[in-house]
């Protein structure tokens, strides 16, 4: 086909033929013969007038991994809005991080970071890395900032609480926020209260929110849970009562449409299992006092699967993967795998729930919760209210050799530190449980406080005998005293133990193991009689062991008689002056005769003289 031009236009297959078997031409620049090489940053086609640029292919693996990371790096591009954006304030955020920065410049940074954020706040907060960017301007960033922020975000917040990384940062503005601001999101949650605690991510806002709440304002969020009233007419909610009974009195509501309504609201809630947050065990608790037994008992069923098992679900600020901070990181997965029974003890209410799975539990339910301690025991024994847990389940279960394994032969391997701590020593007497009030083994209140327990059928002593003298706890427990008994003698807790087991315990409950008690007695005569130094306070000069000693004469003549022959006789008069004064006379004052003739001959003469002085309500026998 002839064309313009005077060239003829052929068919790539005709040309092939027609240059069959002619020598190739020169390359330019090169040698006959020789293949020509090939540039070594691209291939390059000649036509059109221009030259055009072929990408190689990788080869080396250096060049692979590159290829990979701008790869990588263009498709992160396309997904992402603002990735040019998010690198720029990564830089930023390390900077500002860095503990040698100034305050000033630290300042400066994040004054820079937010005005690059600025008008795409509530764009940016769902993503990971610029979600925990902006957490970070909010805590180091000036007042008007902060509030700027807040104002931004005001018709977002509600919505960036379901969010899982933005909920963090509304904890953050939450925590941050001035009364005002701090008032205005709890008034945005009403209506919304119960539907954001269905939501795992939600309830989260609104406990944290619960937790940092007024008094009326936590009754204004658990009031919305009781009623559907409460939920429409916000002018109720401002009613100033404590309980939910109440509530139902002052309001006339009716208890069984509130009821209908707190089984609705709860029963969701424990079906996704979020329930480690006070103001769901609060709405509980309440929800006992006006529910039936069989709708407790259906509760109390479906709490202890989820109290017995552990979560790994994260609570609270995701923690970061600093080198400084990886025992943080460390001591948060522990906590994590811990089951919920014992993460929920470090609040009063956690502790009224799991008392009352015990006490309204089945024996199997109770076997489920005491398994599930298991590795967890100290922790609970040194803390405010999970040592509280610990006396109800010794005043509860019957099955007292699986208390022994469990919780017994674990305390008694820590006796001394138990002994020594002061939350543990002071608890044994002064915490109320709901409507009971237990005390430590050797006392008769523990028995008395949850003697309404259903399925506890076992005689109150034979279960306190079992679980002191059965299981050998009360020797190791003797023997620990005596190791340390002056130590103990002058501590203001450590008295305390040594007095409950001298005397033999409520009830002489260690009767069967006497003559360890004798030992106990000659270890404190032994102490007393020691002579005065400089280095220790003498036991009857010590405020704190010349009162332990003065009620162990008047309770104990064994200790009485021991005491008296050994460090006593003979020395009344060094003693008749000071604390040690009030030693003395105890033997005059005590209740038993044969203590009072013990002494009578050499303690009268001195009080003849004025030298000893006895009160007058105390008349010594003639």
């Amino acid at each position: 086909m002839a064309g313009g031009g005077g060239g003829d236009l052929q068919s790539p297959k005709k040309r092939k033929r027609d240059t069959a078997g002619k020598p190739k031409t020169l390359a330019k620049g090169g040698d006959d013969g020789k293949k020509r090489k090939r540039p070594s940053d691209a291939n390059v086609a000649h036509g059109g007038g221009g030259e055009v640029k072929v990408k190689k292919e990788p080869v080396t693996a250096k060049e692979k991994r590159l290829a990979a990371k701008e790869m990588a790096e263009s498709r992160k591009k396309k997904r992402k809005r603002n990735y040019s954006l998010e690198k720029e304030l990564t830089v930023l955020w390390e900077k500002m991080r860095c503990h040698n920065v100034s305050s000033a410049e630290r300042s400066k940074l994040v004054s820079e970071a937010l005005r690059k954020m600025d008008g795409k706040y509530s764009e940016i907060a769902g993503s990971h890395v610029t979600a925990r960017v902006l957490q970070t301007c909010v805590k180091l960033c000036s007042q008007s900032e902060r509030d700027a922020i807040f104002e931004a975000l005001q018709p977002d917040l509600l919505t960036l609480s379901l969010k899982k990384y933005a909920v963090f940062l509304v904890k953050k503005l939450v925590k941050r926020a001035t009364k005002k601001q701090f008032e205005w999101f709890i008034s945005s949650l009403h209506g919304r209260v119960a539907k954001l605690l269905r939501h795992t991510i939600g309830a989260s806002v609104v406990d944290f929110a619960y937790q940092m709440a007024t008094p009326q304002q936590k009754r204004r969020l658990l009031l919305e849970l009781y009623s559907t009233e409460l939920q429409l007419f916000t002018d109720l909610t401002g009613q100033k009562t404590h309980s939910l009974l109440e509530t139902i009195s002052n309001l006339g509501l009716q208890k069984s449409s509130v009821l209908q309504h707190m089984t609705t609201v709860i029963h969701p809630i424990l079906e996704k299992g979020i329930v480690e947050y006070p103001i769901v065990h609060t709405a509980v608790l309440e929800y006992f006092t006006i529910a039936d037994k069989t709708s407790a008992s259906d509760v109390i069923r479906q709490f202890i699967p989820l109290l017995t098992q552990g979560s790994s679900a994260i609570d609270g600020d995701e923690p970061s993967v600093a080198p400084e901070l990886q025992k943080k990181l460390k001591a948060k997965k522990k906590r994590l795998t811990e089951p919920l029974l014992v993460r929920i003890m470090n609040t009063r209410e956690g502790l009224k729930i799991g008392v009352s799975c015990l006490k309204h539990g089945s024996a199997k339910d109770r076997k489920k919760i005491i398994k599930s301690l298991k590795g967890h025991i100290m922790k609970l024994a040194l803390s405010d209210h999970g040592c509280i847990l610990l006396v109800a389940i010794l005043s509860i279960v019957d099955d007292t050799k699986l208390v022994t394994k469990i919780i017994i032969q674990e305390l008694a391997k820590h006796l001394k530190q138990l002994i020594f701590d002061k939350d543990e020593a002071s608890e044994s007497a002064a915490e109320d449980i709901p409507e009971n009030k237990v005390d430590v083994a050797t006392n008769k209140e523990q028995d008395e406080g949850m003697q309404s327990a259903p399925d506890s059928k076992k005689d109150p002593f034979q279960r306190r005998h079992e679980l002191l003298i059965k299981s050998e706890l009360a020797e190791v427990l003797i023997q620990t005293l005596i190791e340390n008994v002056g130590e103990l003698l002058r501590t203001n807790f450590g008295k305390d133990v040594l007095h409950e087991v001298a005397v033999g315990g409520e009830d002489n409950i260690l009767e069967g193991i006497t003559d360890r008690i004798h030992s106990l007695h000659n270890a404190i005569a032994s102490d007393a009689a020691r002579p005065k130094t400089e280095d220790t306070e003498h036991a009857f000069d010590n405020y704190h062991s010349s009162r332990l000693i003065r009620r162990l004469v008047l309770e104990s003549p064994a200790f009485a008689a021991i005491l008296w022959k050994k460090t006593l006789e003979g020395k009344c008069k060094t003693w008749a002056d000071g604390h040690s004064s009030k030693v003395v006379a105890a033997f005059l004052e005590s209740p038993d005769s044969k203590v009072r003739d013990l002494a009578k001959a050499e303690l009268q003469p001195l009080v003849d003289r004025g030298i000893l002085k006895i009160p007058d309500h105390k008349a010594v026998e003639k």
